[in-house]
């Protein structure tokens, strides 16, 4: 079936349920940004691949809502299909929502599939249409039902993470989250998200490309530590581990009984917007609800010792990797063929080449030229360009090791530029290394310093749609919370131990795409009679391509900055290369 095909298809089960507007959102029942193939139904309904947006089909419209990421992949993605795209965040374009009040009428119906839609979603729908006299029906996977040759999930056992790169055992994780209960006067925790719950239990799986966890839920109580999952997923070694610590596991289909279960009254805490409608509405009634986020979400987000080490290591790591594919393409380009497609492929063998690899962390965003201007572009083999020895190649990827998560995106020169292009890196190198290299009070967040980030790049009438920095997981999902830069309020606090990215950009659509992005960690600096100031530690090393910089642009400060970070990175990656690759490495870590 062709996506018109498909949606027809739809429209008729949803006239057979009676129901009038069927959504579709990017989630599992985890609410994960990065879904298993089984759970990517709005991909397959729309043609759309990116990694977030929403789908709203009744019988005379099919719409598309996506943000600024991903614009212009969705406009080619969805020609000749009867989609019709909503730019999220443009003036005047309306939200989902606010769309589906202006084309309902009273005594209609909105359906969705209750297992993968949040708690907080359907609580902002029934809210908006509360005087509206519009009914739900959150009982049916309409997509799934016509989903013919639907992926299967995934049956990978699940493996541990030691000790000795978590620095704390999973009873002593269980033993923080009670103590954060107790002090609330909190019966249960129950925790939905993937990567909390491989946090809590130290374990991860293959369920989910490029992020290691493991399809399960966990519920803990005073004295109780609950796995719900697989049992096909465990193997004798974790499951002797998980008893070892006190952890009793359970079928992933009980976890609705067990919630159903739980004693009338008791206090239960848990994130809405990471536990779906279905799991949500199986806790008794008389039960009180504390809607915060997950007692581990704000635990792994700030790494201890152990983990920051080993993510130090992982780091030089991934820096030699990517040091020798620069090498290797600044070595062949124009002489042999490549492309954005080949390019990514010879990355990853640079990655395995490297201790405790396991796997990409996420797909390696491999764009060519314009291809760029597309901030999360992804090569295809029905689409991808042939790399030409001018303009600009960028290359956004990361790895899964052992020893901590990467993420690392560089523009490279492959050949000449013209004067727009090197102003345009020069001012993202201008934003990153002013937000990089600055010092913040003690309790500032990421909402109050994004603006280091976009000043240089504001000053010249140019703007990035996308955060500036999203936190990094330890052996876990790339993008993690609770902290993130963006343009949006946020009020977490940057503390020390949290792990971000600084990634400004500029992106013109039909030129090229432009971003330089570096990963941080955050920690203490001075203290005066002001307060206590922080920092951020640099954990990339790669070097920054030179010959795409307009030096006059520059600053003195500026200039100096990255003569010192091209020190470190050559002095930290320099004993992992052989002759020619470090000669090369010092050309492009000369001073300017």
């Amino acid at each position: 079936m062709n996506i018109n095909e498909r949606v027809k298809k739809l429209r008729e089960l949803m006239k057979l349920n009676g129901i009038t507007a069927y959504i579709i959102p990017t989630s599992d029942p985890h609410q994960s940004e990065y879904v298993a193939e089984y759970y990517k139904g709005r991909s397959w309904i729309s043609g759309f691949t990116g990694s977030a947006g929403i789908v709203v089909v009744t019988q005379t419209h099919a719409n598309l809502w996506a943000d600024g990421r991903y614009f212009i992949q969705a406009e080619n993605q969805l020609k000749g299909s009867e989609y019709n795209l909503f730019k999220m965040g443009n003036p005047g374009v309306p939200t989902y929502t606010q769309w589906l009040k202006d084309n309902l009428k009273a005594g209609e119906t909105i359906g969705y599939d209750g297992k993968v839609f949040s708690q907080t979603m359907a609580e902002k729908l029934e809210k908006e249409f509360k005087d509206s006299n519009i009914d739900f029906n959150d009982k049916y996977d309409l997509v799934g039902e016509i989903w013919e040759d639907r992926p299967s999930l995934s049956k990978k056992e699940a493996f541990l993470h030691e000790i000795k790169y978590t620095g704390l055992s999973s009873s002593e994780k269980i033993q923080k989250v009670r103590e954060n209960m107790k002090a609330s006067g909190v019966d249960y925790t129950l925790i939905g998200s993937l990567d909390d719950i491989a946090w809590l239990y130290n374990i991860r799986g293959r369920d989910v490309q490029g992020n290691p966890v493991i399809i399960s839920y966990a519920l803990i109580s005073k004295d109780k530590a609950y796995l719900f999952v697989d049992k096909d997923k465990i193997n004798n070694e974790v499951e002797s581990f998980l008893k070892e610590n006190a952890i009793e596991i359970l079928a992933y289909e009980d976890v609705i009984d067990y919630v159903n279960n739980i004693e009338n009254n008791a206090t239960v805490t848990l994130e809405k917007d990471k536990i779906n409608r279905w799991l949500f509405n199986a806790i008794p009634k008389s039960c009180n609800i504390i809607d915060k986020i997950n007692y581990t979400t704000i635990l792994k987000g700030q790494k201890n010792d152990t983990e920051i080490n080993n993510q130090r290591n992982a780091y030089i790591k991934d820096g030699v990797a990517l040091t020798k594919f620069l090498y290797w393409l600044d070595q062949n380009i124009g002489k042999t063929e490549i492309t954005e497609l080949s390019a990514a492929d010879r990355l990853l063998e640079f990655r395995k080449e490297q201790d405790l690899f396991i796997e990409p962390s996420f797909s390696t965003i491999s764009a060519y030229g314009a291809n760029a201007a597309m901030a999360h572009y992804s090569a295809s083999e029905d689409s991808f360009a042939v790399l030409e020895p001018k303009g600009f190649y960028l290359v956004d990827s990361g790895g899964q090791y052992l020893d901590g998560t990467t993420d690392i995106t560089r523009t490279i020169a492959v050949g000449p530029l013209s004067d727009e292009e090197k102003k345009d890196f020069t001012l993202a190198l201008k934003g990153h290394i002013n937000l990089i290299d600055t010092k913040f009070l003690e309790g500032t967040t990421g909402y109050q310093v994004d603006i280091l980030c976009r000043a240089p790049l504001w000053r010249e009438g140019i703007d990035f749609k996308h955060g500036t920095g999203h936190g990094v997981g330890y052996l876990l999902n790339v993008h993690e919370g609770p902290h993130r830069i963006a343009s949006a309020p946020n009020d977490v606090a940057l503390e020390k131990g949290m792990v971000v990215s600084i990634e400004p950009g500029v992106y013109k659509a039909g030129k090229h795409g432009i971003r330089i992005e570096n990963i941080v960690v955050v920690d203490k600096d001075m203290e005066t009679e002001f307060g206590q100031f922080m920092k951020f530690e640099v954990l990339s090393f790669v070097p920054i391509d030179l010959d795409a910089i307009e030096v006059e642009l520059l600053s003195g400060y500026e200039k100096e900055w990255l003569n010192n970070y091209h020190d470190d990175v050559y002095d930290k990656l320099t004993s992992y290369l052989n002759e020619e690759e470090k000669t090369w490495l010092k050309d492009k870590t000369r001073s300017i």
